[in-house]
């Protein structure tokens, strides 16, 4: 049902209508040093309460049920040069098969296809990494770019990104990518690697707190979606109704699907977390499709 005006039409939501105040020094530059010791804010009462992720099972049920959004982190993000000696960055969004990625490129000169591009190897790896410009994707007026990714041992992408890739943290976060990030900008129990940037919203649960709803009758189920990189792109239209959301590769499992039944079946509440979960869920459920893009 869509929200109405006082006169009874549609309301519009414009962009301005969310502008807010974000004061650069509450953004958190590193995680908590326990995931479940991160700030939960209560909005179920008369008023906002603050509490700790850690008390997420008082707010909850038994019987519910906990959606998860399972997507792996890729070290996405790599260093080069062209042939010229100037300076290349690329996120990789998918690998698409045979060596092949869709990748966003950031150059002052966009190299002509057929150009291969000398990336950065870890330290100490003695590694040849090549990415070699095929055109653009995923059509001739696509915003990606197509590359083959090689190396003299032939590894696949996922190996070479794990490798010698870097963590693409959100622009947000001011410093460079570290060992603390290749661990903490990842789920507890991310499994399927795809995305190049974290289901934030689950980033805080850990396995005791896990195991503390289980134990609570509260069970939890995985879908995956991969998220990319538009979850970085600033929304641009005052019009709400007119932005044009990215899309992203998502799945719902049969497991997941026979939770998700039987915990309707007992009256349960299906509790999304982050928005990845719910717009994989809202995709199924609009498409009848178990697995695509949103």
């Amino acid at each position: 049902m869509q929200p109405s005006s006082l006169d009874g039409a549609p309301r519009a939501y414009t962009l301005s209508d969310f502008d807010f105040v974000l004061p650069p020094e509450l953004i958190a530059q590193h995680p908590a040093a326990q995931r479940s010791a991160s700030r939960l804010l209560d909005g179920t009462g008369p008023a906002p309460v603050d509490r700790t992720f850690s008390d997420l099972p008082a707010q909850l049920r038994s019987g519910d049920l906990l959606v998860l959004n399972d997507t792996r982190v890729m070290k996405a993000r790599l260093f080069g040069e062209k042939p010229t000696g100037g300076k290349v960055e690329l996120l990789i969004e998918r690998v698409l098969g045979g060596n092949q990625v869709a990748a966003h490129m950031r150059v002052s000169k966009k190299p002509e296809v057929g150009t291969t591009l000398a990336l950065q190897a870890a330290a100490g790896s003695g590694d040849t990494v090549r990415a070699t410009l095929l055109g653009r994707w995923p059509d001739a007026d696509g915003g990606m770019f197509r590359f083959v990714l090689s190396n003299d041992a032939g590894d696949d992408p996922y190996t070479l990104m794990e490798r010698h890739g870097h963590v693409p943290l959100p622009p947000y976060i001011e410093h460079a990518d570290s060992a603390q990030d290749a661990e903490r900008y990842q789920t507890v129990f991310a499994r399927h690697t795809g995305a190049v940037a974290a289901p934030t919203a689950a980033l805080h649960f850990d396995q005791a707190l896990l195991q503390a709803l289980a134990q609570q009758g509260i069970p939890h189920a995985f879908v995956t979606l991969h998220v990319g990189a538009g979850t970085f792109q600033p929304v641009k239209t005052e019009n709400l109704a007119e932005h044009q959301m990215h899309s992203e590769w998502y799945q719902v499992p049969q497991d997941t699907q026979e939770a998700i039944a039987a915990c309707k079946a007992r009256g349960g509440r299906i509790v999304a977390v982050g928005t990845t979960t719910v717009r994989t869920l809202e995709s199924w459920a609009a498409s009848g499709k178990t697995s695509g893009d949103t």
